[in-house]
C-alpha cells in the first residue's frame, strides 16, 4: 500500500469518526430540567426545594413538571374538556389559558391558540436533535409543553400543553 493511499484513509477514517461524534452530540437528548430553564429566565415568584415538588405533585405531574417529561396523547381528560374555564398550572395554580383559545389540534394533547397575558415563558428546547419552544409557567416554572407555528388564526400559533401539568376550573359563561 503506497504512503499516499495509507494517509488517505487515515484521514477519511478520522473524518468519519469526528463526522459521527458531532453528529451524536447534536442528536441526542440533553437533560434540561426546568429549574435550568426558569433560572436562565429570571427569577419565579414560587419555588421550592425538590423534595418539596416531589410531596405536592403526584409522578406524572412531577415528571413532567420538574423534569420536562411529556404525557402519552389522549391520556389526559383535559384534552376532552370543553366547558368554559380556566385551565392553570398544576404545581401554582396560576391561571394559564381561557377554555376561549382551546381547540382540538388532532394532536391528542390540549392545545390553545393563545396563553393568559403574562402567563408562560418560552425557551429553547434542543432535546431529540431538533429546536423547538418549550413553554413554562412564568410563575413557577414548571414545563407545560412546546408552541409551534401551525396553529389556526388569529395567532398561528398551537401551544401544546400536557393535560398532566394543568388543573381545570369551571367559570359560568
Amino acid at each position: 500500500m503506497s504512503i499516499e493511499r495509507r494517509h488517505f484513509l487515515r484521514n477519511a477514517g478520522l473524518g468519519a469518526l469526528a463526522t459521527g461524534l458531532v453528529g451524536w452530540q447534536i442528536l441526542r437528548p440533553t437533560p434540561a430540567t426546568s429549574g435550568e430553564a426558569a433560572a436562565a429566565m429570571g427569577p419565579l415568584a414560587v419555588t421550592h426545594t425538590d423534595a418539596e415538588w416531589r410531596a405536592m405533585l403526584t409522578g406524572p405531574q412531577y415528571a413532567v413538571l420538574r423534569q420536562e417529561g411529556t404525557e402519552r396523547p389522549y391520556s389526559s381528560p383535559l384534552n376532552d374538556e370543553h366547558r368554559n374555564g380556566v385551565f392553570a398550572c398544576a404545581g401554582c395554580q396560576l391561571a394559564l389559558f381561557s377554555s376561549k383559545t382551546k381547540f382540538d389540534s388532532g394532536t391528542g394533547w390540549p392545545s390553545f391558540w393563545q396563553p393568559l397575558e403574562k402567563a408562560v415563558r418560552t425557551h429553547d428546547d434542543r432535546t431529540f436533535g431538533m429546536l423547538r419552544s418549550a413553554v413554562s409557567c412564568s410563575s413557577c416554572g414548571g414545563h407545560l409543553g412546546h408552541v409551534f407555528d401551525d396553529g389556526p388564526k388569529p395567532t398561528g400559533l398551537r401551544y401544546c400543553m400536557n393535560g398532566v401539568a394543568m388543573t381545570f376550573t369551571e367559570q359560568a359563561a
